[in-house]
């Protein structure tokens, strides 16, 4: 069914109203008529089944059928924090990532990070980024729409540790030692609903200044199993082993 999202809060009514964006993807596109049925997930991730009631110049108008109870979300808020990789691969990354679950995601203008993202113009491909994580909540049927920022300065990254009850810095010389414990163990012992911050390289990973940095912060550093994985791969290896451990093994 198709899924739309809206800014309001859920809020109990006989009727509900699309217009904008929404309208004209289920009149236009879609092309759905009197009787068809969406999905309408609200900004407090309360999600409806709703049916057309009515169309017209400017408004699609639906009413409540039922409410959505399967939980379509991670039980553990991952934010994603990505050096800026070359090319589209943050395009292609923040789509997939979306689709495995992660809340919200970083970008930041790493020291080995080939491309460098003229700061005039991060407006301009965060709400291409905004539209990605959009169209690909909507795919995956998520009910949670995930935030995305984009830093200027890599500085501006460290303060934003404080905000997260656990910092993983993902880190291919502990790849490359063999180390696995760290990530089994917070698996383990997190608490639901926690929030980590989960922090790759670009292409060219960390320096040792940078790698400096995150241990005065606190980071918390991990492999991601015995192969060193591309940048654009390594997010997606994470939260799908986060997947496995808390929607498969013990659900």
């Amino acid at each position: 069914m198709q899924r739309y999202f809206t800014n309001e809060k859920y809020e109990k009514k006989d009727t509900y109203s699309l217009s904008g964006e929404p309208y004209h993807h289920i009149t236009h596109v879609m092309r759905m008529r009197e009787g068809d049925q969406i999905d309408l997930v609200f900004s407090d991730q309360v999600t409806i089944h709703a049916k057309i009631t009515s169309i017209n110049d400017q408004k699609v108008f639906v009413e409540e059928v039922a409410k959505e109870s399967q939980e379509k979300e991670l039980p553990l808020a991952i934010t994603i924090a990505c050096g800026y990789p070359k090319g589209d691969k943050f395009d292609w990354l923040v789509q997939k990532a979306t689709e495995l679950g992660a809340a919200a995601f970083i970008g930041f203008p790493a020291k080995t990070s080939v491309v460098k993202w003229d700061p005039k113009k991060l407006s301009k491909k965060q709400q291409r980024l905004e539209k990605i994580t959009q169209e690909a909540a909507e795919q995956s049927q998520r009910s949670y729409l995930p935030d995305v920022s984009l830093l200027a300065n890599e500085g501006d990254l460290f303060p934003l540790f404080s905000d997260y009850d656990y910092v993983l810095v993902a880190y291919e010389e502990s790849a490359k030692q063999g180390e696995t414990a760290t990530l089994a163990k917070l698996l383990q012992n997190v608490s639901v609903n926690a929030q980590i911050l989960a922090v790759f390289g670009p292409e060219g990973g960390f320096t040792s200044e940078e790698i400096a940095m995150f241990e005065q912060n606190q980071a918390l550093f991990c492999g991601l199993g015995p192969r060193i994985l591309r940048a654009e791969t390594a997010p997606l290896y994470l939260l799908s082993a986060i997947s496995y451990h808390w929607e498969l093994l013990y659900r």
